[in-house]
């Protein structure tokens, strides 16, 4: 692989949306990306994730206010937002691991009671409500991201969005959920306009 030397114009372009500069920065960056995150990483979905992270954080720092303007600090700037993105990654799995891969035999065995069978079924009966309230777009997309576990390359296609839009639709709705259903619980459990 070869080294290249960002200068002021370089990034000009690229901060304008020239095509062949952008497509330039993200083949020399994707591939001292992949190098790095191969190792530390289980699968190409997970790399693949975290190099668009990546890329989008890059991308949206660049376009802002205060953005990059040193030329020579964008390889840097490059790295340490993949670094960050990466841990990230770590974070989510961390929480996201599932009793299944953890000692069973760690677990206290515990029956569930009535009153917990009866408050569990409370609360899905609150967001059964708070989701038919919310708008159909947030509706449809929650459902096929959470529920249904759609590929999100898909949801996009059937969206008409790229990856970058469909974070910010996720974000919006996964909003919009948290604030009526807490609403939903904070009153007396009914979702108002009922």
């Amino acid at each position: 692989m070869q080294f290249f030397a960002f200068d002021d114009c370089y990034l000009e372009r690229l901060r304008a949306g020239d095509f062949r500069t952008q497509e330039h920065f993200v083949s020399y960056f994707s591939e001292l990306m992949h190098l790095k995150l191969r190792s530390r990483l289980r699968s190409e979905q997970a790399i693949e994730d975290v190099r668009q992270e990546t890329f989008t954080r890059v991308f949206a720092a660049l376009r802002s206010v205060g953005g990059i303007r040193e030329p020579e600090r964008l390889g840097a700037f490059v790295n340490s937002t993949c670094n960050n993105v990466l841990l990230e990654s770590y974070r989510s799995l961390s929480r996201n691991t599932s009793l299944e891969d953890e000692d069973s035999a760690d677990l206290p065995n515990q029956e569930v009671g009535a009153l917990a069978v009866l408050i569990q079924k409370q609360a899905a009966e609150n967001v059964r409500r708070v989701i038919a309230e919310l708008p159909e777009r947030d509706r449809r997309l929650l459902k096929e991201i959470f529920l249904d576990e759609r590929d999100k390359d898909a949801v996009c296609h059937d969206f008409g969005v790229d990856r970058n839009y469909l974070r910010v639709l996720l974000l919006r709705a996964k909003r919009n959920f948290r604030s009526l259903y807490l609403k939903t619980v904070a009153g007396d459990g009914q979702v108002r306009g009922e």
